[in-house]
């Protein structure tokens, strides 16, 4: 599928889901689509301020999900506005099933990508079905549970890395010392990593991340009182770190290493960066990565076993990376993943996209060949497609910061001359 496209992209208000929502824009507009994408994290302050108005349970609970709706509504009046051929959700974007009603109404294709673990975030049994895609990380019984609520155009989307963004540093002296290590874990204190990590405290260890309160034996090496750590700096620790230990997450404190489906996105990120990485074994893991690309581990004395061989073997850990990260370049990018999702939609849904009318082309058509030759270097400028049409062009030049350019200022004193005067109007 290789038409241009308006994508209205949804992120949440917050969570895991967010920087890959973002990753997500970025990967679209790459491939040469217009994308407009909902900052969902603004509503966020008002939905915590509800909180801190002391109110009991049920009536806060009710005020939350009013507003909610009401961001919802937010939504399908951009959704309006915009004329998407495709409103895309992440994990956790504030929609309602009223919304989602409302975009079946007004015929925009809906599709989510559900990057979260399905037997822990059960929320998709109530809007899957709403949903005329539904992309996810893991796979059976996942795909057949789908089925059984009515949802069939679900396919399996593993996570990914921007090379753009996840990419080998050239670190000043100061940021290896500060972020430098010789083994390192950046994320969430989940009870199976707060067990592990207490094995390898004689090592030069240092954990990132937030949720690591209550325990005093490993706060000494929780960085910077456990604040939560930019997607900028996380690239830093990586790039950094002699060996980035990959712990799958576990609330189970007896199970260190689960052997679960999906695989993390810090699996991908680190294989970008071409850092090495210990990871615990997951069932989805080879079709990702070979083992010779990413290592693996089946228990904690294995882990403890190949921390201390691959500490004492630089060159094997700079291969192994290397190899990681031509695998993730060949095959796991986000552009990769977005490509993917719009040809299934396009194998799955009947007619989509439609054609569009493009009311403004017959203006640019009218123009000067000199101009014409000036729109299509902006749309190139821009990221647009060389097919966008006169009116997403007109649509990305507005949505520009700073200063208008003369040329951005003629596109839209055409497009204002257009409407007034009625030139292939719509």
């Amino acid at each position: 599928m290789n038409r241009s496209l308006r994508i209205l992209l949804v992120l949440p208000l917050y969570g895991g889901s967010l920087p890959v929502g973002r990753f997500c824009a970025s990967a679209l507009s790459r491939l040469g689509h217009l994308v407009e994408t909902v900052e969902s994290p603004d509503f966020q302050p008002t939905y915590l301020a509800l909180r801190n108005l002391k109110v009991a349970g049920d009536k806060l609970d009710y005020l939350q999900n009013s507003y909610l709706q009401l961001v919802a509504q937010a939504v399908v009046a951009k959704a309006e506005t915009f004329a998407p051929d495709m409103v895309l959700a992440m994990a956790q974007a504030p929609l309602s099933r009223q919304a989602l009603k409302k975009f079946k109404s007004l015929g925009i294709p809906t599709a989510m990508w559900f990057v979260e673990d399905f037997r822990l975030f059960t929320y998709w049994q109530a809007f899957a079905p709403l949903y005329d895609v539904f992309a996810v990380i893991q796979k059976e019984p996942f795909g057949e549970e789908l089925e059984k609520i009515g949802q069939p155009n679900h396919l399996y989307l593993p996570l990914a890395a921007d090379p753009t963004f996840h990419a080998p540093l050239d670190l000043t002296p100061q940021e290896r010392r500060r972020f430098g290590s010789d083994l390192s874990f950046m994320g969430a204190g989940y009870p199976n990593r707060r067990v592990a990590f207490r094995q390898l405290l004689n090592h030069d260890f240092k954990i990132w991340g937030n949720e690591w309160d209550g325990d005093p034996v490993l706060a000494p090496y929780v960085q910077e009182g456990g604040r939560r750590v930019s997607s900028e700096e996380c690239v830093k620790i990586f790039n950094a770190s002699k060996i980035n230990l990959n712990l799958h997450s576990s609330i189970d404190p007896e199970r260190l290493v689960t052997n679960g489906d999906f695989v993390n996105p810090r699996t991908f990120e680190l294989a970008a960066c071409g850092a090495f990485q210990l990871t615990d074994s997951r069932s989805l893991m080879d079709e990702a990565f070979a083992v010779d690309e990413v290592v693996r581990f089946a228990s904690l004395a294995e882990m403890k076993e190949k921390i201390v061989h691959y500490l004492a073997h630089e060159d094997e850990r700079t291969a192994i990376a290397a190899r990681a990260r031509a695998r993730v370049l060949a095959e796991h990018t986000y552009d990769a993943r977005m490509q993917t999702l719009l040809d299934f939609c396009a194998e799955r849904l009947t007619g989509w996209p439609k054609e569009r009318e493009r009311p403004g082309d017959a203006v640019e058509a009218a123009l000067p060949e000199d101009l014409r030759r000036e729109l299509a270097a902006l749309r190139e400028r821009l990221g647009l497609s060389g097919e966008a049409s006169f009116d997403d062009l007109v649509w990305a030049v507005r949505g520009q910061q700073g200063k208008l350019s003369p040329l951005d200022t003629t596109i839209l004193f055409l497009d204002e001359w257009r409407k007034q005067y009625g030139l292939a109007g719509r």
